[in-house]
């Protein structure tokens, strides 16, 4: 009974989610437009997965608007991102294999670390502005990444173990 109430819920949602869809598109800032045209011109048309889609334009929506990566890798913050995605991220993602989300490995070879940063912490946004997040969405069945409200550090700190997968 309530695997038919969650299930029930789930679909109610992903409804909602497509139905809204024409509504928040024409509520778009022009900044956001702008995105999702760059977007457009630097994703091929194509059937690649977006999972496997390289991408190394987009920024994604949401507080990170520019981030320089620095050559090393900071042994400490690989540490600390690594307890908070062991704590936060595994339910949905495993490193090296597709679960219910996408694995982070190589995933610095394919988006950009805002876009990475943006999609921890602004998942509600990017899934209904961003095409590729959307793309993302679809491709895992529906699941939306949950937002786990996690400040810019710890979402920092995480793209920091990323770059060690």
């Amino acid at each position: 009974m309530k695997l038919t109430i969650k299930f029930i819920s789930i679909l109610s949602l992903l409804i909602a989610f497509s139905c809204g869809e024409k509504e928040k598109k024409e509520s778009y800032s022009l900044e956001n437009e702008n995105a999702v045209e760059e977007t457009k011109k630097a994703e091929p048309v194509s059937n690649v997965k977006a999972s496997e889609r390289i991408d190394l334009t987009n920024k994604g929506v949401g507080p990170v608007k520019s981030l320089s990566l620095p050559a090393e890798i900071d042994p400490a913050l690989v540490a600390q991102g690594q307890e908070i995605y062991n704590k936060m991220c595994t339910a949905c993602h495993k490193p090296n294999e597709k679960f219910i989300g996408p694995p982070p490995v190589g995933v610095l070879e394919r988006r950009t670390p805002e876009w990475v940063m943006n999609m921890i912490l602004n998942p509600e946004v990017m899934i209904v502005q961003d095409p590729l997040a959307k793309d993302l969405l679809m491709e895992f069945n529906g699941a939306p990444m949950a937002n786990q409200n996690l400040t810019e550090d710890q979402a920092r700190a995480i793209l920091e173990y990323f770059r060690t997968l």
